[in-house]
């Protein structure tokens, strides 16, 4: 394990094609795969923190590699390998920055969509049903409580905003006339499906799968048509709200290794919206967190890697 963490991937002789907030997405020499390389870098309400979580990126990429295999069989995905051996030569020279934390991938044509499945009443859902009752415009039961379990998954998309810019909530109806309604259809099926199948192997490990957010896209079918895949990362505590199922109580917020515990920091210290770029008389400086709260965010990481699939880094 690295008490350092890696906040840039700095592959100088590749071609950095996107920097997000998390990955660094690079081309290869070939020109349908792409290198993912999860870094340590962690955001919150649309903020990258100036330092970063040691491991956190190797947690990530543990984590989506056991979901894409355990869930293989409900829709092919973009993995190709995460061994650097096998890899592009001009990809193996970086093995020691690699290792753990990159996967060759499938360029595919990304569906503009975030394609959220909420299981719980939480987070931006319980925020709108507290103001009318609906969650995405979908009407909802009277008299729920923070963090109840819904009758049934709700399929939620959001749009695919660029980075800087928050998703938008948006109703089933709006998401099919974006992407139009045969494949809105079969993202919503394949999400829901995903969704209950890791839910219910979750459970079995004592883990609550709250909400999570999957992407999609699409590549040249074999019979020339385009077929629908999973892209991006999978199931992982940056994409999803985990709660841990033996101190699960409807009724407010519960304690989660997701990201929960950096935001309710970040509160805590003073952010804001329209404090993006540093707490109030330091704007444009970053926001820097706390040893204690690097640390803490570590620990939920690998306690979740851990939960899943039995073994740490």
């Amino acid at each position: 394990m690295s008490s350092v963490a890696l906040i840039d991937s700095n592959l100088h002789d590749l071609q950095l094609l996107n920097k997000g907030k998390v990955r660094d997405v690079y081309a290869t020499s070939d020109p349908n795969l792409l290198l993912f390389v999860a870094s340590d870098r962690i955001s919150a309400y649309d903020v990258i923190l100036r330092n970063g979580v040691p491991d956190k990126g190797k947690v990530l990429t543990k984590i989506s590699l056991f979901w894409f295999d355990k869930l293989k069989h409900v829709i092919p995905t973009h993995f190709v390998t995460a061994n650097v051996d096998e890899m592009p030569e001009e990809v193996r020279k970086y093995k020691d920055t690699l290792e753990g934390r990159a996967m060759l991938v499938k360029k595919a044509k990304v569906v503009p969509l975030e394609a959220i499945v909420r299981g719980y009443l939480a987070g931006s859902g319980w925020a709108e049903y507290m103001k009318s009752g609906t969650v995405h415009g979908i009407p909802l039961p009277a008299g729920m409580v923070e963090s109840q379990k819904l009758p049934e998954p709700l399929f939620t998309p959001s749009t695919k905003a660029e980075q800087g810019q928050h998703d938008e909530n948006i109703s089933p109806e709006k998401a099919a006339s974006i992407i139009g309604q045969e494949l809105y259809s079969k993202v919503e099926r394949a999400a829901l499906q995903l969704y209950k199948e890791a839910a219910d192997f979750a459970l079995t490990k004592g883990l609550i799968l709250a909400d999570t957010k999957f992407e999609f896209g699409l590549i040249p079918g074999a019979d020339g048509t385009e077929e629908l895949i999973l892209v991006d990362e999978l199931l992982t505590p940056d994409s999803s709200r985990y709660w841990p199922a033996a101190e699960y109580s409807p009724g407010g917020s519960q304690p989660s290794f997701d990201k929960q515990y950096l935001r309710d920091w970040l509160t805590k210290v003073g952010f804001k919206k329209g404090l993006e770029s540093g707490p109030e008389g330091k704007e444009g400086q970053g926001w820097v967190m706390d040893d204690s709260v690097v640390e803490g965010t570590r620990k939920r990481y690998l306690e979740a890697l851990e939960m899943l699939t039995g073994s740490g880094l």
